[in-house]
């Protein structure tokens, strides 16, 4: 560099390369033509320097050997994450399987042994994927950066990954206020949902109970309470969430806010009509209802379906929807002890059979059956006067400390009944009675065993 009156001349082995006047130095930047003279003629060396290099042989077969060795070592990393990524995985899954009984959900298994072999799979094949872009990153700079053909390419990568690492990190000090208030947030609510399980833990458990709250609410109420308890605290925290002012993160949050009105019209119906059935107490888990066609016992009672079990061993689900638009009937509701049930039947008899002694005959085959109580004592209804008959409904109620399938019960009752009025010579003409036969359509009793049926000892 030469000072001369017009400015600053630059000449490379004493043969004049340009002239930098006044004009030439980033006044904005506070530089002056000194400095921007020192900047150009660095720049000036290490373009000399670079045509140097790329005529020289002996650096280039260097450059090349140190591209071949970063080769070997990406080739290596690569070889050793693959081994290690096996055993992760075998690890992962062996733990995951482990525990997989634990992750439960209304008694039922979320992640069995397939699932948890398929998402140890996935995560650790994500993971080593990630480590694979990055050591095939850093070789493809590094290597280009060897070259002064390519080195600028070279070193815009790793310019690149430098800036987007100090971006990320400024990033993350600058949220840091943010984060601490949005962590207090969070904190604040863990510490009242956990006053919330306290206070109804002894609810839940049966221990004790209220005119408002028993053991079949106090779960559903304690995670309605803890779940507005959370959805107030991301509500709370969302402003002081990193990137939460975005629009990249605006656009999301209304997209999903999008999917779930779409996707969540009958969700939210079966949820509220899961609320209803269980703040109205229509149903309790033991017992025993009919639901439209279908009858059993309240086997679970969950948020969005029902599922009764019948006694002939059907285990069926009803959605609550269901329940809270239409009829259901309760056989236990008032009944004697949390187990027991009612049981009712409807006969046919002619008008030439009296009354009284249809009256006793059905009391009597209520108490052959196994399981139906004597007190409350069954009782005998005649329901209608049609024109053929009349109608008689027999009602018991079965017994909470034998707590045998009503399907049991019924049969059995079925039987006596027949049973009673073969023996008193009495015919049923269930359903429809038109008039009598030539012959009484009974059954004596010494006909009651005909092959194979075997008569008990």
């Amino acid at each position: 560099m030469k000072s001369i009156p017009q400015g600053k001349a630059l000449t490379i082995d004493g043969k004049f390369a340009f002239l930098l006047l006044p004009g030439d130095a980033d006044a904005a930047m506070g530089e002056t033509l000194d400095m921007a003279a020192m900047r150009a003629a660095a720049a000036l060396q290490r373009i000399v320097a670079e045509s140097q290099e790329s005529r020289d042989l002996e650096t280039i077969l260097g450059n090349l050997a140190m591209a071949a060795s970063a080769t070997a070592v990406a080739a290596l990393v690569i070889w050793l994450l693959a081994r290690l990524r096996g055993l992760i995985a075998k690890g992962l899954a062996g733990l995951g399987s482990l525990h997989a009984d634990r992750l439960k959900v209304g008694g039922q298994v979320v992640f069995g042994r397939e699932q948890v072999f398929a998402l140890a799979r996935f995560v650790t094949i994500l993971i080593f994927w990630l480590l694979v872009a990055f050591v095939v990153y850093e070789w493809l700079a590094f290597t280009l950066s060897r070259f002064p053909w390519t080195r600028p390419w070279g070193e815009g990568l790793l310019g690149a990954a430098f800036n987007l690492a100090v971006r990320m990190a400024t990033a993350m000090l600058g949220s840091l206020p943010n984060l601490a208030v949005a962590a207090t947030i969070f904190w604040i609510a863990w510490l009242v949902s956990r006053i919330v399980d306290r206070t109804l833990d002894p609810f839940v458990r049966g221990i004790a109970e209220s005119a408002r709250i028993d053991r079949d609410t106090a779960r559903p109420t304690r995670n309605l309470l803890k779940m507005g308890i959370w959805v107030f605290a991301v509500a709370m925290a969302y402003p002081y969430l990193p990137g939460s002012d975005s629009e990249a993160f605006k656009g999301l949050s209304v997209l999903v806010g999008l999917m779930i009105s779409l996707g969540s019209t009958s969700l939210v119906g079966q949820a509220a009509s899961g609320l209803i059935v269980m703040y109205t107490r229509t149903l309790r888990p033991g017992e025993f209802v009919r639901i439209g066609e279908h009858e059993g016992t309240v086997v679970e009672l969950g948020a969005f379906t029902t599922k009764i079990r019948t006694g002939l061993g059907e285990e069926l689900t009803i959605s609550n929807s269901t329940i809270a638009g239409g009829i259901t009937k309760n056989y236990s509701r008032a009944v004697k002890g949390s187990m027991g049930f009612i049981v009712d039947t409807v006969v046919t008899i002619g008008y030439d059979t009296p009354w009284r002694q249809v009256h006793e005959m059905l009391i009597e085959a209520a108490r052959r059956t196994d399981g139906v109580l004597s007190d409350p004592a069954p009782l005998v209804f005649q329901t209608g006067l049609t024109d053929f008959y009349p109608e008689y409904r027999l009602v018991a109620q079965a017994s909470p400390s034998r707590p045998l399938p009503r399907a049991i019960v019924m049969s059995e009752l079925h039987a006596n009944i027949q049973d009673v009025f073969n023996e008193h010579g009495v015919q049923i003409m269930s359903p429809h009675y038109l008039g009598d036969p030539a012959e009484a359509k009974v059954v004596p009793p010494a006909k009651w065993y005909p092959a194979p049926a075997k008569k008990p000892e």
